[in-house]
């Protein structure tokens, strides 16, 4: 079974407006709602993808009784928490001459809380997926990611980490199965500016050398670059489209890599399915459908350059 653990699940308001002006009433011109979060996305994705899969993590107050109906139809199980105190959040993410985003704290998360999650997580055994992305509530540990870890060292669970810095950083030890850095982030760690594929391929294999198994970097317009455990390095380019969203795109690369290595044990496979995951969402108003992304895969290279 694949888990995706979402610590602070929200509701994205999206709204498009056109010209906004800063202190004048401005009228929307389109607006959605999705359910929103990391491993939300990732979940939603590899259901499209046709792979059943487990969301976690922490709702509270209406708006995560709505988060928790709307996922229902997504296609995946939700096992969430509920939080006594605070709200799920409300995220504002404004598409007009720029993107701006306005996110909200969240809920507040108890040591109580944290215990009962750990005892869903205790449930995983070997074969399982376990997919933990995105930042940490205030009121949670920054150590949660390596407390889960090592929680389930020596299992035989495959865990995904996407998240940055010291995050990422400290989990390594527990070796991690796949770790999703972009090109940024990975220089950021290392304090140094990355300068053509060369320079990426090299301070990835310095994540390896610390713990990682797999390294995943994307690079925006780029594409991506996969740094194997077994010592093999792809590069994927990128489809052709027009970009119409940023929200998500990095999550379905996560889902499609992992559906694609489920589906016949390929890195070069996962990496191309998951790059048509990823650039479809961007170039969706939301998350990507699997028509999209199969037929974006189709326009990739078998395997990469």
């Amino acid at each position: 079974m694949i888990y995706t653990v979402t610590f602070n699940p929200a509701l994205d308001y999206v709204v498009r407006v056109d010209h906004f002006t800063l202190g004048a009433v401005n009228r929307t011109e389109q607006e959605s709602i999705y359910y929103g979060g990391k491993g939300l996305n990732v979940s939603a994705v590899l259901s499209t993808l046709g792979y059943e899969n487990t969301a976690l993590g922490f709702v509270a107050g209406f708006t995560g009784e709505e988060i928790r109906r709307g996922v229902k139809g997504l296609g995946f199980q939700a096992d969430f928490i509920r939080v006594k105190k605070g709200l799920s959040r409300i995220n504002v993410k404004l598409k007009s001459q720029e993107e701006t985003e306005i996110n909200g704290m969240g809920p507040e998360i108890t040591g109580e809380d944290v215990t009962l999650l750990f005892e869903k997580l205790d449930h995983l055994t070997g074969g399982d997926i376990l997919v933990l992305s995105g930042s940490i509530p205030k009121s949670i540990d920054d150590g949660i990611y390596e407390r889960i870890m090592e929680a389930l060292d020596g299992r035989g669970v495959r865990i995904v980490v996407d998240a940055t810095k010291d995050l990422l950083i400290n989990v390594l030890p527990y070796h991690p199965f796949l770790i999703k850095p972009n090109n940024h982030e990975l220089g950021e760690m290392f304090g140094v500016t990355l300068h053509g594929p060369e320079e990426i391929i090299e301070y990835g294999k310095r994540l390896q050398e610390k713990g990682a198994r797999n390294v995943l970097i994307s690079m925006a317009g780029d594409g991506a670059i996969l740094i194997t455990e077994e010592g093999e390095v792809f590069r994927m380019g990128v489809p052709k489209g027009t970009v119409k969203n940023s929200v998500g795109a990095g999550d379905s690369m996560v889902a499609g890599f992992i559906a694609g290595y489920l589906e016949n044990g390929s890195y070069g496979h996962a990496l191309r399915l998951g790059s048509a995951a990823g650039s479809a969402s961007a170039f969706s108003e939301g998350l990507a459908s699997r028509e999209d992304i199969m037929k974006l895969y189709e326009e990739l290279p078998k395997e990469g350059f």
